[in-house]
């Protein structure tokens, strides 16, 4: 059954409306040698703050990711089997967009179902190993099941932000959330600043899906044929309608903390090209 989307003007959710959602990071399932290309790189542990971490989250479940992360904003690796069920098959991928003030989730929800829509509540739950589960963050999701790709909001719990466990730096003003927070200051010894650009290739359904998460937070949106771009906060997310065989994470573009000469990267089956300049793309 073809899906049409419409996405009426080019605007945020409300004219005037103050924007709720930023892009905090993508996920993306890769194929074996590519995943392992990434862990092992010693390139990329000088391009970024590259961490690879096994999680156990809400209801148990455990994945083990590998972590890109800049400033405000991340990337986060699986290959195939490292998260369980569909998310673990490789051309699977996800996008989280989180508040960055206490209580904007709640806003968020507030404007979901002024537009007709149903969200999902779901809090996330994070074990620091002594089987005593710390609320993480709170998530909105508009649909139960999507098919290999989902985008959510999400807003950082108190709970978590204040275990020193968690490694969060003090807030900067009441209610502060925000991804800077969140985020070590590794990034500012590496090349990565931050993720600008991300393109995925996702079914109709699934993009019919997040149009209504983007529109309520805030974003600028428009279409082209085939596609919605979504600006405004920092990085444009572009998603493409494809057959279940072409979808997935596509490219990353970065905006780098300092000028540096062209580098090619193989990683796998993808390429990172690094330079020159103060940008570097990488393609899957």
């Amino acid at each position: 059954m073809a899906v049409v989307l419409v996405v009426s003007g080019a605007g945020p959710a409300q004219a005037g409306a103050r924007q709720l959602l930023y892009y905090n990071h993508a996920w993306g399932t890769l194929d074996r040698a590519t995943a392992d290309a990434v862990e092992h790189s010693r390139y990329l542990k000088d391009f970024a703050d590259l961490e690879v971490r096994t999680t156990t989250g809400a209801d148990g479940k455990v994945w083990t990711g590998r972590y890109l992360r800049g400033r405000e904003t991340y990337m986060e690796i699986f290959g195939p089997g490292d998260v369980p069920g569909k998310d673990g098959e490789p051309g699977s991928a996800g996008l989280g967009l989180s508040t960055e003030h206490d209580g904007d989730i709640e806003k968020l929800k507030a404007r979901l179902l002024a537009a007709g829509e149903k969200p999902i509540d779901f809090l996330q739950t994070r074990d620091f190993g002594d089987g005593k589960p710390v609320p993480w963050f709170d998530s909105l999701f508009l649909i139960e099941e999507y098919e290999r790709f989902g985008a959510w909001a999400m807003e950082y719990r108190d709970e978590y932000m204040d275990d020193p466990r968690s490694k969060v730096g003090p807030a900067r003003f009441p209610g502060d959330v925000t991804r800077q927070r969140y985020l070590p200051d590794v990034y500012e010894d590496k090349m990565m600043r931050d993720v600008t650009l991300v393109r995925l290739a996702v079914t109709a359904s699934d993009l019919a899906d997040t149009v209504p998460l983007l529109r309520a937070g805030g974003f600028s949106l428009r279409t082209e044929p085939g596609s919605v771009v979504a600006t405004r906060g920092g990085t444009t997310m572009r998603f493409d309608e494809a057959p279940p065989t072409r979808i997935g994470l596509k490219r990353v573009e970065f905006a780098l903390n300092r000028p540096v000469a062209r580098h090619v990267e193989e990683l796998g089956t993808s390429t990172l090209v690094v330079g020159p300049g103060k940008r570097a793309v990488w393609t899957f």
